[in-house]
């Protein structure tokens, strides 16, 4: 089985969820993974630091950085990802993860929380985007994979909350985009994103036990995104995953295991029909 063994990971929003999951994932390949978040003191409804994160990440197998980066900051990016491929000689790899919500319609919107979600989502994947280049384009095999929807451009899907579609969607036009933009040099741009709820602490927050129990674990994500980030970049490029698409072309055929209750309807995530 191809493996990540060796190779660096700069994963934004990796404290928690998803993103730690993706690195847990690849740190069992013996991979370096920079934890690239804003946590650095136990949160009080949130779980993780990038510390704690850290640790799990060397449990599991790998090297690990812990890295205090407001992807908001051009400057601490560049910082960011000057000081890991430092420590790990290069970054041949960029999970865009870092994602902010904010579920509600056009009036109920401050611009506040308009702002963060741009800022953080299209702004932050493109930031990051560009810093990495110089040392993706040094890197073995490499690829950005941005935890983002197809693009989906029905009008259900913004009409509930057209300002969190539009920041999401920017990380997919940035997949559109830059995927060809750096065919020619060989870097792989793909979007990953779940078919179901996925049990983290900010689906807790926003539905609580029912909602979780119709989700599934972060764990498929982590698995599929570890067939993408193993696959030959310049082979693979330009796609809109779905994870239980990704592990069944690779012969997964029971996700049970991934049901955090098995008895329950999954609930389907958001942005595909």
């Amino acid at each position: 089985m191809p493996s990540l063994k060796g190779r660096t990971l700069f994963i934004t929003g990796a404290s928690r969820g998803i993103g730690l999951a993706i690195g847990k994932r690849a740190a069992q390949d013996g991979a370096n993974v920079v934890i690239a978040a804003k946590t650095t003191e136990p949160h009080p409804k949130l779980p993780g630091t990038i510390f704690s994160a850290a640790e799990e990440i060397e449990k599991a197998g790998g090297k690990a950085l812990a890295l205090s980066v407001d992807i908001r900051d051009e400057d601490a990016v560049a910082a960011g990802m000057k000081q890991a491929a430092e420590k790990f000689g290069g970054i041949d790899i960029l999970v865009n993860n870092a994602s902010a919500i904010f579920l509600a319609p056009t009036p109920s919107v401050p611009m506040k929380r308009y702002d963060l979600m741009h800022q953080v989502n299209a702004r932050g994947t493109f930031v990051c985007s560009q810093a990495a280049l110089p040392y993706l384009m040094k890197g073995t095999n490499p690829h950005i994979l941005n935890i983002s929807p197809p693009l989906n451009m029905k009008a259900k899907w913004f009409k509930d909350h057209c300002a969190y579609t539009m920041a999401k969607y920017g990380m997919s036009m940035c997949v559109l985009g830059m995927s060809a933009e750096f065919e020619e040099v060989g870097i792989g741009v793909n979007a990953l994103w779940p078919r179901t709820c996925i049990d983290t602490a900010a689906l807790n927050l926003l539905g609580g036990d029912a909602l979780r129990r119709q989700s599934r674990t972060v764990e498929i994500m982590g698995d599929a995104a570890h067939y993408i980030l193993t696959a030959p970049s310049k082979e693979c490029t330009g796609n809109f995953f779905i994870d239980d698409e990704v592990l069944a072309k690779h012969g997964v055929k029971d996700f049970t295991k991934y049901a955090v209750d098995p008895s329950q309807t999954l609930l389907p995530d958001f942005f595909l029909d």
